[in-house]
């Protein structure tokens, strides 16, 4: 037999083999992945937010209510009113915004759009709106009663839409508005323009108009345009409170059909009053819903209105370098709801409006400026 000249086979000793696998280097770039800018201010706002205490979703943490020392004066400090007539020609050119000049977010068709449904609207205002930015309840009241005497204002009641302040029935129109809503009408003569508006200067203190004051061809047209709305269709509580208004007579509850048979069979109105008020219901649940977003039903003033206008982008310039950078830094105008539904409606606007309706209440926090509560 052979000699073996090694043990290591007889014995079971296997000699390794050297693999060589190159060793990676540690870059020292590894733990900065690379990603888009736009994940990166997305993925940092939300360590923001939660490092704030946040739950994620973009409101403020409100574990604990507002602190409240007392009423704010917030709506008459910004502005200084001396009377109702200035009052409401405050409110009628603060209703809407400017259109954004630049990056609107809507193309001339829906810009032509917005600015018809403004101008079609009716130049209303309710008297809970005037309440709010005078703070001047007794002398407000008076003033008014005083210039729809003289015949400056007609005070218009909306029978259905509710009544007091938290009601959309109560509103003002200045009487040189009516008159040339009433001479622009296309749907009127002339004859018939001046028939109407004198009949409503010899009733300047009541909204109500006699059935016998036209004829019945008359009466449709006028209805037609919208400046007459019948009282056939009108509830109970409609007629009572316009009747009282009207006449000022006592009227037994029990006898509907005496109130029926004498009052009056039509009420002023103005053309798109509907749409108006349908406009203004919208609103006003919406800021509601706003406020409710809050777990106390409460937020402070900034970030109501930070919730209202939309997460838009601004002119300043960390937002305008943000969009050089190609990173996240709001949305357009025209894509909020702000602009889609209530055609760039003010935040101050329909604050004044909730405040004078009761839905709200505005008080100062002594720490981040005044806040808003639903009621």
């Amino acid at each position: 037999m052979p000699l073996r000249i090694t043990s290591a086979p007889v014995s079971g000793i296997k000699k390794r083999k050297s693999v060589t696998t190159p060793r990676t280097r540690a870059s020292p770039f590894a733990s900065h992945a690379r990603s888009k800018p736009s994940v990166r201010g997305n993925a940092q706002a939300k360590s923001n937010l939660q490092t704030e205490g946040g739950d994620g979703d973009g409101c403020m943490s409100d574990s604990e209510p507002l602190p409240d020392i007392g009423s704010s004066q917030y709506v008459t400090e910004l502005v200084k009113l001396t009377g109702v007539m200035q009052a409401m020609q405050h409110v009628k050119q603060s209703m809407f915004e400017e259109l954004p000049e630049r990056r609107a977010g809507m193309n001339s068709t829906r810009i032509a759009a917005v600015l018809n449904v403004r101008k079609s609207l009716p130049p209303l205002v309710s008297v809970a709106h005037i309440h709010t930015v005078l703070q001047a309840p007794t002398q407000v009241e008076r003033e008014i009663v005083s210039l729809v005497q003289s015949g400056q204002l007609k005070r218009l009641i909306v029978p259905g839409r509710g009544n007091g302040a938290a009601g959309l029935g109560d509103c003002l129109v200045m009487a040189s508005d009516l008159h040339e809503l009433v001479q622009m009408s296309s749907d009127l003569d002339q004859a018939l323009k001046d028939r109407f508006l004198s009949i409503l200067d010899q009733m300047s203190n009541t909204s109500a108009i006699p059935s016998l004051a036209f004829s019945r061809e008359e009466s449709i047209s006028l209805v037609r345009a919208g400046f007459l709305v019948t009282a056939s269709s009108l509830s109970k509580e409609a007629v009572n409170l316009t009747s009282v208004r009207a006449y000022s007579t006592e009227v037994d509850d029990t006898r509907q059909d005496s109130i029926q048979s004498r009052a009056p069979a039509f009420f002023l109105s103005l053309p798109n009053t509907g749409p108006y008020l349908r406009l203004l219901s919208a609103a006003r649940s919406h800021l509601l819903a706003l406020l409710r977003q809050s777990k106390y039903h409460e937020a402070p003033l900034t970030l109501l209105r930070d919730r209202w206008e939309g997460a838009v982008e601004s002119n300043h310039s960390f937002s305008m370098a943000k969009r050089i950078r190609g990173e996240f830094s709001g949305v357009l105008p025209g894509r909020t709801k702000k602009w889609k539904e209530f055609n760039g409606m003010g935040f101050r606007w329909i604050l004044e409006e909730a405040l004078g309706a009761g839905l709200v209440e505005i008080f100062d926090t002594g720490s981040v400026g005044p806040g808003i509560r639903c009621l």
